[in-house]
């Protein structure tokens, strides 16, 4: 069995401003391959390099599609954002995004201060699930050495097989005996 299979794709999206390789595409993509034979090394890496210099404004697909969105990060005119959302709708949300935060610097300090309130109540929700896992571990391994004393498990063994320490497990023992 392939030691990488747990390994999920790694997708590298490098976004320029100016011109890097030496060729007329806006948007080129490299996979890894070893120099003198070309022997692919893994199809899980893929390096994607686009050049909004490269990208000519009147490129404007007739179905919507990454151009659309490349045209607008390269800050085409306000004129042409109507076509770019005819053709691409979710893009409408960001244009809307940026002309709000555009407005004035309190407008863009509540939008901050609301994604910053949004990362915080996600950090601690994941904080607070590791903690509720930590402490069902714990609970189930003093059920299990419980059961185990009930049976007449040595102490080590009982240690060796739920996790908690010997000191633990005997205390545990002198709370089923009172």
């Amino acid at each position: 069995m392939d030691g990488n299979s747990g390994l999920k794709k790694c997708v590298t999206i490098n976004i320029l401003n100016y011109s890097f390789l030496p060729n007329d595409l806006y948007h080129s993509v490299f996979h890894l391959r070893e120099d003198h034979s070309g022997i692919p090394l893994s199809n899980d890496i893929e390096i994607h390099m686009i050049e909004l210099s490269k990208l000519n404004e009147q490129m404007i697909p007739i179905k919507g599609g990454l151009v659309n969105w490349l045209l607008f990060l390269k800050g085409v005119s306000k004129s042409n954002w109507e076509v770019l959302t005819m053709n691409e709708p979710v893009l409408r949300k960001a244009m809307d995004t940026l002309e709000f935060l555009s407005q004035d610097a309190e407008a863009r300090r509540l939008y901050e201060m609301r994604q910053k309130f949004l990362h915080d109540e996600a950090s601690m929700l994941a904080g607070a699930r590791e903690e509720g896992e930590v402490a069902g571990e714990r609970k189930k391994a003093i059920e299990v050495a419980k059961k185990l004393l009930a049976k007449g498990t040595d102490i080590a063994a009982i240690a060796d097989i739920s996790g908690l320490s010997e000191e633990e497990v005997e205390r545990l023992k002198m709370q089923l005996k009172n």
